[in-house]
């Protein structure tokens, strides 16, 4: 495969068995550079636990992965990072008490290249990459109106700025893949607009590559470029936001085995699959525009 063509993201028939149960099988999706891909799928179908498995949380028990060409089966988290994979949690992590601005130089900490000696004794080389640092820092709390609250401890942070804050932190690793597990879970409208709108100008800007778990549909259906639906730990459908609207399995997966809405969850997630496929009729788009963009 040519390195213009080389995909960013390779999963070949990935899986995982705990025990006698198989909670992901043949995971197989191919993500390009700059694409944003959704995955999809009711509880329980197995999207965090193919997180997992990307990140070095879970060893894989079949198939492969590559990143950027790089076979990463058996790689631990930390070398996963460095490879260039990050990602958020449905539970925001952050370092609470640190301050804004130094929860993203955490993320800077493989950029230093001082030693001990320079940082105890100040050299002129430590304080040009402290610099260095803060600019960097800067620049990406400016992306997601953060660099005004840079000194502010990140547990005084509204949950919405706390979301974007992860995800700052996330991009200062210098990744290749951005995972995203349910990022606007937790946001009212507005505040998932504005997040949206950050993860846009963030693939625009440097061609992050994201694959991002939402249970919000009309979210995901404007954003993603392509969707792929778990069910029960299988890949039932993979397309563009309107084939997947339109797929009789992934409605059935929703919905159950009966044809009518129920109660819950599926009623939610399909009548949210309808109104984006309406609105999208309505404004002549087809999804892969990359305007404003928890289940388990």
């Amino acid at each position: 495969m040519s390195e213009q063509t080389q995909p960013i993201l390779k999963a070949e028939h990935l899986g995982i068995t705990f025990g006698g149960l198989k909670a992901v099988s043949d995971f197989t999706m191919t993500i390009n550079a700059g694409e944003l891909i959704g995955l999809i799928g009711p509880n329980g179908a197995g999207k965090t636990t193919v997180f997992n498995l990307l990140t070095g949380v879970y060893k894989p028990t079949e198939g492969d992965f590559w990143l950027d060409g790089e076979h990463m089966n058996g790689k631990k988290t930390y070398q996963v990072v460095r490879a260039g994979i990050a990602r958020t949690f449905q539970n925001i992590r952050l370092f609470k008490q640190l301050t804004v601005e130094e929860n993203v130089l955490v993320a800077f900490d493989e950029s230093f290249s001082y030693h001990l000696g320079g940082a105890i004794f100040r050299t002129p080389r430590f304080w040009r990459q402290e610099h260095e640092m803060h600019e960097k820092a800067m620049d990406l709390l400016k992306i997601f109106d953060l660099d005004g609250l840079a000194s502010t401890q990140a547990a005084n942070l509204p949950y919405g700025q706390q979301r974007k804050l992860e995800i700052a932190r996330a991009l200062a690793t210098g990744m290749k893949l951005l995972l995203l597990d349910e990022p606007a879970a937790g946001m009212n409208p507005t505040e998932t607009e504005d997040l949206l709108r950050c993860i846009n100008v963030i693939r625009d800007r440097f061609g992050v590559a994201i694959l991002l778990i939402e249970h919000d549909m009309s979210l995901v259906m404007r954003v993603c470029q392509r969707i792929q639906v778990l069910d029960y730990g299988r890949t039932i459908a993979s397309g563009t936001p309107e084939q997947i609207a339109n797929d009789p399995q992934v409605i059935s997966a929703y919905l159950g085995a009966d044809d009518h809405l129920v109660e819950g969850e599926g009623d939610d997630i399909v009548k949210s699959l309808q109104g984006a496929k309406e609105t999208e009729a309505a404004n002549g788009t087809n999804g892969t525009n990359g305007t404003n963009g928890g289940e388990r």
